[in-house]
Order: C-alpha cells, then structure tokens, then sequence
C-alpha cells in the first residue's frame, strides 16, 4: 500500500463520537420541529395517563365514551393552556402590564441558557464535548462575585469589569481542558466533569470563608455579600418587571457567535478542525492549539451566563445560583443545532418552560411532565434514525469521501499541468 493511500485512510478516519455528533447537529429544522411536537404530544399523554379525572372516567367509558374524551381534552387543555399564561401571554390578567410579565420571565430565564448554551454549541462545533459549563460558570461566580461585592467602582464601569473577569476567569478555567487534551489526549469529557467538582467545590469554600466573598461568617446556608448597586444589571424595564441588561448580552453574544463561527477565519479553523481532525491538520492548521482556543471560548460564553446570575442574584449568590443552567445548555445547544439562530431560539423554548412551569403546577399538572418533555425532545434531537422512521423522512446525502475530493484535486492539478506541457 502506498504512502499516499495511507495518508488519505488515514484523514477519512473519524471517530465515531464526532460523526454522530455531525448528524445531530446538521439536522433540519423540520426534523427538529417534528422532535418538538413529539415530545408535546408524550407529554400530553402522561397528563392524561396520570390525571385522576380521566382515570375515573374510563370506569365507564363503553357507556359514556364523550365523557372519556372531554375529560381527556381538558386536561391536556388546561396543562397546556396554563403553560402558555406562564410563559407567554397570561389571557386571565386585570392588566396589560400583568399580562405581558409571563413574557417577560421567559426571556429572563431565556438570557443564560442562551449564553451557556453558545459556549456547548461552540464546543460542539469543533468536535468538543463541553460538559463543564457548570463548572466553568462556578469559577466564573467566584471572580465576578469579588469584584461585585469587594471592589468599588463607578455605576457601568463596575457592571463592565465584572462580567470582563468573569469571562477571564473561565476562559483560563476552559482552556485547561484543552491544554490536558492537546498535550496528554485526555478526552475533554472526563477532565470537564471532574472539573466541574473542583469548581463548584473551590466556589462554596469561597462562600464559606469570612474575607473571600462574604465579610463575616453568616451561619447556615454559605451565601456572599450582596452585590453593591454600582454593579447589578439594570432591569430594561420597570422594577415591576424582573427582566434586566442579560437579554441585550445575550442578544449581542449570539450576533457575536455567529460572526465568530461562520465569517471570521477563527471560526473556520473551529469548523474544519470540528469536520475533520486529520484533514485540518494536514491542511497545516494547528490542531492542538485549537483545542486549546475553542475550549477557551467555549467557556468564556458560560463566563457571561455566570455574570448574569452573580449580578442579578437578590441578597447575594449562593452555592446553587448556577441552577444547572450549563447542563441544560447541552440540550439547548443540541436542540439548536449549535447555530447561533437555533441556540437563541431553543434558549427560547426551555426558557418558556422554566417560566411557565410553575402555572402548569396550579392547574394539577405535575412539573416532573415539562422534564419528560424537555427529556423527549433532547432523544429525538439525538436520535436521527428514530425521528426519520417515525415520519417516513428521507434519509440525508452521504458525505463525499475526503478521498474522493483528494483525487479530484489531484486529478485537476494533473490536467493542468498537461496542458501547460501540451502548450
């Protein structure tokens, strides 16, 4: 076998976790609109399956079947009806101004799943599984908790050094995990989750310890001083509204991704080496320090969503303020397909559920049902072939073989140089 041949066995050689990943994410958007409504309308079965009314009403339900259904529809109206005034438009307010809060809440709860769910799907698009978002945006609280609580600053300078040092802080904390991979292989998956154990320990030590961020010992739960008003993130609105400036960061970190990722020549070094490890690297890309750059970035977007909860936290940060936002930022980015348009929207949807959840509680629908749901749409989103033999949908082109494009080159590169022999 020639040198040659090898070398391009060799490029076409993925792994297998990377080309799974590459069909999850170039999915298209009626795959993921079919994965939504799946998970909906599972959801719509468990409230039925488990609501006492119906399961009365199927006592006699060869005798009075209408009863049955009725029963049936209102539950999954009346479920589904209260998510909406949760999360979007409450139809049952006095007020316009009442009304539209559920919206608002949203796009609060929306603000750091968007900018954790940016750093995974960054993550993602290099071939990365970024699993330590939680713990990037725990170190990231310790730096911006600091400058929030100890540093004295003017009104906006304040607010824009701390979210710089948060972004700083877990940039250096990402780009320990590339630095591990780069220079020892150790895969990114189990260094991101032990650190995630370091950094939320090393942040409730912070906590807990008089003259780090707190002044004294308070006793009880580990909580930090309250973050001085020069640095809190102003609300957009009035203070009847929860809503604050983490939309607009949220809104210009993903205009920021997407220019990024698909126009700068860093992003294309993310994506080629994401494609194809071994083809990037023998296109003369340095593969390792990439690794070291994208984990780097990666985290600095979990940096911002730290700044958002440390600076909008009410009395002080606690040990739980991350409030596992960087785990659900995976199923954000996957969900997203780690597109800038697709994270900001699916950032969109978990927000609706966390605002809308707890109306759907009121109404008797257990909160454990927008789990399953959450919980359906990530399965469907990651199992392609399972979605496409529900639906009877096509199967997707095959990737051309580097191979065949090596050859292709190569057969070019050859004809022209005959002819300028001929010539």
């Amino acid at each position: 076998m020639s040198k040659s041949k090898v070398k391009v066995e060799k490029l076409e050689n993925d792994s297998t976790s990377s080309q799974v990943l590459r069909e999850i994410l170039t999915g298209s958007p009626v795959r993921t609109i079919l994965s939504i409504f799946v998970g909906f309308a599972v959801g719509a079965i468990f409230m039925v399956v488990f609501n006492p009314e119906v399961l009365k009403s199927f006592g006699y339900f060869f005798s009075r079947p209408g009863d049955t259904f009725g029963a049936m529809g209102k539950t999954i109206g009346d479920g589904y009806g209260a998510l909406f005034r949760g999360a979007i438009f409450n139809t049952q307010a006095d007020t316009f101004e009442i009304a539209i809060r559920p919206i608002t809440e949203t796009l609060r709860f929306a603000a750091p799943l968007i900018l954790a769910g940016l750093g995974v799907g960054l993550g993602f698009r290099v071939g990365l599984f970024n699993i330590g978002a939680v713990g990037q945006m725990a170190f990231s609280l310790i730096g911006v908790t600091y400058v929030a609580t100890q540093i004295q600053l003017p009104f906006v300078i304040h607010t824009i050094v701390a979210v710089i040092v948060a972004v700083i802080f877990a940039a250096a904390y990402g780009a320990i995990v590339g630095f591990l991979k780069a220079r020892t292989g150790a895969h990114e998956v189990i260094v991101t989750i032990m650190l995630n154990y370091v950094a939320l320990n090393l942040f409730s030590f912070f906590l807990r310890t008089p003259g780090l961020l707190l002044e004294k010992d308070g006793g009880g739960t580990p909580k930090a001083d309250p973050a001085l008003e020069t640095a809190v993130l102003p609300n957009l609105f009035t203070d009847q509204y929860r809503l604050n400036w983490g939309l607009i960061i949220a809104i210009g970190a993903t205009f920021f991704y997407w220019w990024l990722m698909e126009r700068s020549t860093i992003g294309y070094r993310f994506r080629m080496v994401g494609f194809n490890a071994n083809a990037a690297r023998a296109a003369g890309i340095r593969v390792e320090r990439t690794f070291v750059w994208a984990m780097a970035a990666s985290a600095a977007f979990a940096g911002l969503a730290g700044a958002n909860q440390g600076l909008t936290a009410v009395g002080g940060v606690t040990p739980s303020i991350h409030a596992n936002i960087g785990f659900d930022a995976i199923t954000v980015a996957l969900l997203g397909g780690s597109r800038a348009g697709g994270i900001f929207a699916a950032g969109l949807l978990f927000g609706a559920f966390k605002a809308g959840g707890p109306a759907m509680q009121v109404v008797g629908v257990a909160p454990e049902i927008l789990h399953v749901v959450q919980a359906l749409i990530v399965m469907f989103i990651a199992a392609p072939p399972l979605i496409r033999a529900l639906f009877r949908l096509p199967q997707p082109p095959k990737r051309k073989p580097i191979s065949e494009w090596i050859a292709a080159r190569l057969g070019k590169g050859s004809a022209s140089t005959e002819q300028k022999a001929s010539n």
